[in-house]
């Protein structure tokens, strides 16, 4: 019996969805809920501990940055008053000062100059640290993903995957690359600029911060909407990955094309492109009349502090032409390290949903992981009493699939048996009995819920995943090769292998002579997921991929059951080569393929019932004869 929806692709959308209620905008609500995640900014902060240096020296360029835009500001109004309208002792004008205008003009260019330098030279410290970070915080995600055991995968659509390491990383990137300049560099503007406005006239400061409260309370509430319609939005961008990912593959290309459902397919996509469209328009017009009244309000304040110099000026206020130009250039220069600011905050307030999907993958636990102590396989010297290497054994296992509707019975029930080093064994049986589940375990793709799995002598719980997978081969019905070429694929098995290797290989999984009949030979371009070649040859080049690896152990689930009978009779002959010498585990549809194993264990409803030889089960008169007799019998469909 094979896990409840173990196709990648049919699953459900993640580790916390749940079935669904049938109705799509209901599901897309539920999945748009953002998860919960403690401590969320102080591990977003954690993500730059590695670029310490370089953010001190980007924090010294903001600050010197800042200070230096509102030096203009104070020359402009010494160029007013003392260069362009200087007065006298008496307050009578005397004409303009050239050189005082020259001096202070130079210095308002020195100072452009010096902040443009600096402005290059933080940008490329912003965007090295925001880019690492992104680069960095991709890699954990997908370095996590790897120790992700196999029912992760079976459950959680490939494209909804995909989407958490391309979508949503790439979601906070302008948060990581630009928020701490963005931050630090308007904040310090906002207060120098308004240091400098106290220094020009306490009186019209006033009017720039009479809205300000009000201003920050709208920014929080704005802020609030858009980091709502920001996790309705990627989970869009989820499904939308998700559909890509299912339908343009060579498997979903060829399904919807044999049953006429491409229009279907399309409108699935148009539909959740609308879908997504509405949500990117909303996430932008989200706050956009709130901007548009802080604009107005900032735009508006010059022509207010005209008013009010008039009417201080008309009450006797000592206010200088000078001054009020220069309050309004600093004015003017807050602007936009205000509006800055509170985009900055919504931005914050958007991407921590972004930033709480990426850490709820983050937090997911392997359900099967190395234990503390875990060693490797015990080989040669390093095993006890001799090697054992290539003995299998189960003692009294019993399994039930994660997430398996409780319908009171596992898919195994106290399965003993042992399999010896370079034994033949084949695991035969109805469809759903627990033969592939035998073949997960063995691996330790699953764990087991009761007994004990033994390699080698040694409980599989007590080993390394890595030296256990190291010595064990799997053959499946369903091959997966790269879109690469045939030698690219081949030394997936061993990167280093020599083309001398290759051609062993494929010479044991009897495929050379095919593969050298191809124009391009060992670089021969199969396709995704092999589909320029044939069923068989797939196979056999599956097979020559594991005989590289040269595994103690070979596991073959149904490896030909999917092939005709002319490619079935070659790639057995491949596989029996490949299997002599090694312990081989074979799990059997077709009957006539382990006729010559050394034991066939006959498993009915997760429980082994029949155990022996092809020639003892047949004698026994029991479920294997049934089994065989059937298959012997089978009618053939007559040819024309």
């Amino acid at each position: 019996m094979g896990p409840p929806g173990a196709r990648p692709g049919g699953g459900r959308g993640g580790p916390r969805a749940r079935i669904s209620s049938g109705d799509p905008e209901a599901q897309r609500a539920e999945n748009a809920e953002a998860p919960k995640i403690p401590h969320l900014l102080r591990r977003i902060v954690e993500l730059f501990e590695p670029h310490r240096a370089a953010l001190i020296t980007t924090v010294v360029l903001v600050l010197v940055g800042a200070a230096l835009s509102v030096i203009p500001p104070l020359l402009t109004q010494r160029a007013f008053d003392d260069g362009l309208f200087p007065t006298d002792a008496a307050g009578q004008p005397t004409g303009p000062n050239l050189t005082a205008l020259s001096w202070i003009v130079g210095a308002m260019i020195v100072v452009f100059v010096v902040s443009a330098l600096l402005g290059v030279w933080q940008t490329w410290l912003t965007s090295t640290i925001g880019n690492k970070v992104m680069g960095a915080l991709r890699v954990r995600l997908f370095t996590h993903l790897q120790s992700m055991e196999l029912s992760f995968f079976t459950r959680t659509k490939t494209g909804v995957i995909q989407s958490r390491l391309q979508n949503d990383v790439g979601g906070v990137a302008s948060v990581l690359t630009n928020t701490v300049s963005s931050v630090l560099g308007n904040t310090v503007t906002v207060l120098a600029a308004f240091v400098a406005m106290l220094l020009l006239n306490w009186q019209l400061t006033l009017i720039a911060l009479v809205l300000m409260p009000f201003m920050v309370i709208a920014q929080r509430r704005v802020g609030q909407v858009r980091a709502r319609v920001a996790a309705k939005t990627q989970e869009s961008l989820s499904e939308m990955t998700a559909i890509t990912q299912e339908t343009l593959s060579v498997s979903g290309i060829l399904l919807s094309k044999s049953f006429t459902r491409q229009r279907s397919e399309i409108d699935r996509y148009d539909d959740e492109n609308r879908n997504q469209i509405q949500l990117q328009v909303r996430q932008q017009m989200t706050g956009q009349w709130f901007f548009a009244m802080v604009s107005i309000f900032m735009s508006s304040i010059p022509a207010i502090v005209y008013l009010v110099s008039g009417w201080l000026l008309g009450n006797g206020a000592d206010i200088t032409a000078g001054t009020i130009v220069a309050f309004t250039t600093v004015q003017a220069r807050l602007l936009f390290p205000l509006m800055g600011l509170m985009r900055v905050a919504l931005d914050l307030q958007t991407s921590s949903a972004l930033f709480a999907r990426i850490f709820e993958y983050l937090d997911l636990k392997p359900a099967i992981s190395d234990r503390p102590e875990a060693r490797a396989v015990p080989t040669g010297a390093d095993a006890p009493g001799g090697s054992l290497l290539g003995r299998i054994e189960f003692d009294h296992v019993s399994f039930r699939y994660p997430d398996a509707d409780d319908d009171g019975r596992p898919t195994l029930d106290d399965v003993s048996f042992t399999i010896e080093p370079g034994q033949f064994a084949a695991f035969v049986g109805p469809s759903g009995a627990g033969k592939t589940t035998i073949s997960y375990l063995v691996p330790r793709l699953y764990e087991a819920s009761a007994g004990s799995v033994r390699f080698a002598g040694v409980d599989v719980r007590e080993l390394s995943q890595e030296s256990l997978m190291s010595h064990i081969g799997i053959v499946s019905q369903e091959t997966y090769l790269f879109h690469a070429t045939i030698a690219e694929n081949l030394r997936y098995a061993k990167p280093d292998a020599t083309d001398a290797e290759l051609e062993v290989a494929a010479r044991a999984a009897n495929i050379h002579e095919t593969i050298a009949s191809f124009p391009e030979g060992y670089a021969t371009v199969v396709g995704e997921r092999g589909y320029r070649l044939s069923g068989g040859e797939k196979q056999r080049i599956a097979i020559a991929r594991v005989l590289l690896k040269d595994p103690a152990v070979l596991v073959l689930d149904e490896a030909t059951s999917a092939l005709d009978t002319i490619s079935e009779r070659v790639v057995q002959q491949a596989l029996d080569d490949a299997s002599r010498g090694r312990t081989t585990i074979a799990i059997a549809h077709r009957l006539s393929t382990v006729v010559g194993a050394d034991v066939i264990f006959v498993i009915v409803a997760g429980r082994i019932v029949e155990q022996g030889t092809h020639a003892e089960l047949i004698s026994n008169g029991g479920v294997y004869a049934s089994l065989y007799r059937e298959q012997a019998e089978r009618p053939q469909v007559p040819t024309n």
